[in-house]
């Protein structure tokens, strides 16, 4: 399911290492996407 969902995210977020964004001056809805595709790629490699 997670392997599914990680593909899905690839495709429909945003990337934001490809737009050079810095962690620190991430916005609030910027940082809750970054964590959740964290959350489903860890979980997708297990």
């Amino acid at each position: 399911m997670y392997k599914i969902l990680a593909k899905i995210n690839k495709v429909l977020l945003p990337s934001f290492t490809k737009q050079r964004l810095d962690l620190a001056k991430a916005k609030k809805w910027q940082m809750a996407i970054i964590g959740f595709r964290y959350y489903v790629t860890t979980r997708a490699l297990d």
